[in-house]
């Protein structure tokens, strides 16, 4: 790479010669929601109210989640989900990097599937009283790849935005509100960030 120019979005990791490559990437998602900031900030931090929304793939017998809502704490979540031949574990775990109550949530995740770490990212969610009333909330992740499903990883972003938005959206409802608007944002490349 030469001076100046901003890397595609994927690189070898460093020292690993012949290792799959990492597709970088960021998006933004906005959402305006029908409920107060301090109502939508609840839904992250009380655990009766996150399992309403956030969900991992699989039935909701074999759900097994726990919350530490602290600067420090996090959390994980564990399910298994069967599909015809189809049969996978998938675990996330969280830390909550910065939490400002109805303002601000900073936490970093990982996703695993059977125990492989498939991608990694740095979250941010930033709440605001809207003037209409309710909340805009920011969505801004950052990730990191690490396997892909297809050689660009196109997919793979793609499916992550996705289960992102369905995600909001069940977090709208949690909230006791139909989703007013989903104004997407535009999704950066890396080269954009620079």
């Amino acid at each position: 790479m030469s001076a100046g120019k901003i890397d595609e979005g994927t690189a070898e990791p460093s020292g690993t010669a012949g290792s799959r490559p990492v597709k970088r990437g960021t998006f933004e998602l906005r959402r305006d929601i029908a409920a107060s900031p301090e109502r939508v900030f609840a839904a992250f931090a009380e655990p009766e109210l996150r399992t309403r929304w956030f969900r991992l793939p699989g039935p909701s017998s074999s759900f097994e989640h726990a919350l530490d809502f602290r600067v420090g704490g996090g959390e994980t979540a564990r399910n298994r989900f069967v599909l015809e031949e189809m049969d996978e574990r998938v675990e996330y775990r969280s830390r909550f990097i910065d939490l400002v109550p109805a303002e601000r949530l900073v936490y970093v995740y990982e996703a695993r599937v059977n125990d492989v770490l498939r991608w990694a990212s740095l979250v941010t969610v930033e709440l605001a009283a809207a003037a209409a009333g309710g909340t805009r909330l920011d969505w801004t992740e950052q990730y990191s790849l690490l396997v892909l499903s297809t050689e660009d990883g196109e997919q793979d972003a793609a499916h992550l935005r996705g289960g992102t938005r369905l995600m909001l959206n069940g977090l709208s409802a949690a909230c006791g509100s139909a989703d007013r608007a989903a104004t997407p944002r535009p999704v950066r490349s890396p080269q954009a960030a620079g």
